[in-house]
């Protein structure tokens, strides 16, 4: 009902320029034509967050589409903003499953049960908030929490593209051929190529591992065959959930993660849009959770609000979520691609590695950020032995076992942030 609705109504809110609101929309072909820069904005990490964990990358690109449109019907249309893979889930599902950083991943269903679990939880606080708000979460994740449990992700990966995805020397120098890339594209390029810096800098960069390797025979060459062979269009290789309750334990408290960016990326929008969209928030965190559970029923990873089409939206002042409805619709027709997925599968395992090195690194600064936004006071011992014990705990993969129940070092990390600023946040 929520999309007819808002169907029903667009028609007498269309806009030819200017500021477009989240319930006006330009005339189609224009709206169409945004869907697809929203596509190119989101494909790069939507890409790469299954590629880290082992998932089918079709499938996460496939589950993007569905998501969003589950997120749009939820949420009535009202707010604007693209779902793709979240790479909060990167380290617990590596922790979860074992995955060594290369091909596909043998454990997945246990991730995919742990996934389902987090979304469930992630649902049950939207409908809390719905009923209360979102006072409470602001209580108890202060952004000196958030900023330190989202750099301890970062922080947390650190050793998988150093460790296990350069077998070689040359390896090695690919990776930095790689990030080198892509840090000059964030730097020298200008407009939507500087957005694009993650997807510019592997291209770049595979591309010379292509002439160093195919053409001069320096290491192992870039495979294209199963491209050549695979169809255009095909049903993916959906994948069957495991719930095993040590997976789950490990894996839920990301959700801590999911509600700080959704409730980050619905404030800057309502910033950008002069429209106040608190009253939504707990129908975006249900369809963020509803989300997240039907992706990983069926193979695909956790998906959240994405900060890359944000930046779009701040570029064009484009905000209707008609644009969205477009996007989505273009992700659903490419993961029924084959050969899309099989392009995807040939990129170079160092040049995957280059990348995640500069991925897990902005992950890291953007905790640091929030402390910086939010003006965190480190002189205050409170705020300073929180943000000290939690990064070394994420870092360092400080675990604890409970019975067979193993917490490892993101989960000690989130749920030590929160209970020691509550310990050290009690009054006299």
């Amino acid at each position: 009902m929520g999309m007819l609705d808002w169907t029903e109504k667009s028609s007498a809110v269309l806009r030819q320029g200017g500021v477009i609101g989240p319930d006006e929309r330009l005339p189609w072909p224009q709206t169409a034509l945004m869907g697809v820069q929203h596509v190119i904005a989101m494909f790069g990490s939507t890409v790469l967050a299954p590629l880290l964990m082992g998932f089918d990358p079709n499938i996460a690109i496939l589950m993007s589409g569905i998501g969003t449109l589950i997120f749009f019907a939820v949420t009535g249309g009202k707010v604007p903003s693209y779902l793709g893979s979240s790479f909060a889930f990167i380290g617990v599902v590596i922790a979860a499953t074992g995955y060594a950083g290369k091909g596909s991943n043998a454990n997945i269903g246990l991730a995919l049960g742990g996934i389902i679990a987090c979304g469930a939880v992630y649902a049950a606080i939207g409908a809390l908030v719905q009923a209360v708000g979102t006072r409470w979460i602001e209580r108890f994740m202060p952004p000196v929490v958030t900023g330190a449990v989202v750099a301890v992700i970062g922080l947390n990966l650190a050793s998988v593209p150093v460790k296990n995805m350069a077998a070689s020397n040359f390896d090695a120098w690919m990776q930095v051929v790689t990030f080198v890339s892509v840090a000059l594209v964030a730097v020298l390029a200008r407009g939507m190529l500087q957005r694009l810096l993650i997807l510019i800098g592997l291209i770049a960069s595979s591309l010379v591992y292509a002439l160093l390797t195919n053409g001069l025979g320096l290491g192992k060459p870039i495979d294209l065959s199963g491209m050549a062979k695979a169809d255009w269009f095909g049903m993916p290789g959906f994948t069957a959930p495991v719930f095993s309750a040590s997976a789950m334990l490990l894996i839920v408290p990301v959700v801590i993660i999911l509600v700080a960016e959704n409730l980050g990326h619905i404030k800057a929008v309502t910033a950008m849009t002069g429209k106040n969209l608190d009253r939504y928030m707990g129908r975006a965190f249900i369809g963020d959770g509803v989300a997240t559970m039907v992706s990983g029923s069926l193979g695909g990873t956790g998906v959240t609000t994405y900060a890359e089409n944000i930046g779009v939206m701040a570029a064009t002042r484009i905000y209707s979520t008609a644009v969205f409805v477009f996007a989505a619709l273009i992700a659903v027709a490419l993961g029924f691609s084959p050969k899309f997925g099989a392009l995807i599968q040939a990129i170079p395992l160092p040049v995957m590695g280059g990348v995640s090195i500069v991925v897990f690194g902005l992950i890291a600064v953007a905790g640091a950020k929030i402390w910086v936004d939010n003006r965190v006071d480190f002189s205050d011992n409170k705020n300073l032995l929180v943000a000290a014990i939690t990064l070394v705990l994420g870092t360092g993969d400080f675990t604890l076992k409970f019975g067979q129940f193993a917490l490892g070092g993101i989960g000690t990390a989130t749920f030590g942030a929160i209970l020691l600023h509550a310990l050290l946040n009690r009054r006299k």
